[in-house]
């Protein structure tokens, strides 16, 4: 990490360790999803969690050089049939395996139960109402998770396609009550909010200035396309311009940031190259630079 103990870092997948060997310094930390490591067989199988060995072997060699950080898929923290128990005995003891500095999983649910009982994956990260039912669920169960794993925990501010009507909060007001309640920080993805604003038609910035970004603990940033008149979180390229404008406008008041995180698709790769991910982590690390500069001041 830099001397603010603020840092750069990059989110990591299949293609990440021929990059992370060609250019070792150029990050400060990874991010790894964790539900990569493991196939899950699901609640009624004798094995649950069945590690991937040679995933493990590539992810020993990583956290031997670089911090880790943890971002997770598997929690569906806004799930009506309640938390996963043990997924979350899974996740702690996980990440006491390794030393993550912190994780993060998605303000969302991804599970939901079928007609005959069982539990089904509904295959993304489905967004959540901002109604104060659904504050209250969440709150309860991130202080449940912060609890039970013994890490700082974050939740991620997700991307949404359709908004739902007449819906009882902003969502910065459900963020901003979230944190305040929950005690757990917030992972500020500034592309999914992004996203929201162009599909959607309000200010990111306006957003921004209504966000309590002391709350904000990591930063994601990163591409994306358009696809059938809808722009989209692919994850795909290098990040639009106004990514990095929004930015260097919320980094004066993140005062507990910790990393900025480069997240790109692997299956881009061949396309994006190692020049293409060093000029996005030189960028942010730029961005930083000034950001710091000018607190030092």
């Amino acid at each position: 990490m830099r001397a603010s103990g603020r840092g750069v870092g990059l989110m990591y997948n299949p293609a990440a360790p021929q990059f992370l060997r060609a250019h070792p310094d150029a990050v400060d930390y990874v991010e790894v999803t964790s539900d990569m490591f493991w196939t899950d067989h699901g609640p009624r199988a004798d094995v649950r969690f069945v590690y991937l060995e040679s995933w493990i072997d590539t992810l020993e060699w990583v956290a031997s050089r670089w911090p880790l950080a943890a971002h997770n898929v598997g929690l569906s923290i806004g799930s009506a049939g309640g938390l996963d128990e043990a997924y979350v005995a899974h996740l702690a003891s996980w990440l006491r395996r390794y030393p993550f500095a912190w994780h993060s999983d998605h303000l969302s649910y991804a599970t939901v139960r079928g007609a005959a009982g069982a539990d089904q994956s509904v295959g993304i990260a489905a967004p959540l109402p901002f109604d104060h039912e659904v504050l209250d669920l969440v709150v309860e169960r991130a202080r449940h998770v912060q609890a039970v794993t013994g890490l700082p925990f974050l939740l991620e501010n997700g991307v949404y396609y359709v908004a739902m009507p007449e819906q009882e909060l902003e969502e910065q007001a459900f963020l901003n009550q979230l944190a305040a309640r929950s005690s757990c920080n917030l992972l500020l993805d500034i592309h999914n909010l992004y996203v929201n604003a162009r599909n959607h038609g309000f200010d990111p910035f306006a957003f921004l200035d209504r966000l309590n970004l002391d709350r904000v603990h990591e930063i994601h940033v990163a591409g994306g396309t358009v696809f059938d008149g809808m722009y989209t979180d692919s994850h795909s390229g290098p990040c639009p311009e106004i990514v990095w404008e929004l930015l260097e406008h919320a980094l004066p008041r993140l005062t507990k940031l910790r990393g900025i995180t480069f997240e790109f698709h692997d299956s881009y790769f061949p396309r994006f190259g190692n020049e293409g991910i060093l000029e996005q982590l030189g960028r942010a690390r730029t961005i930083l630079g000034r950001s710091d500069a000018a607190a030092a001041a």
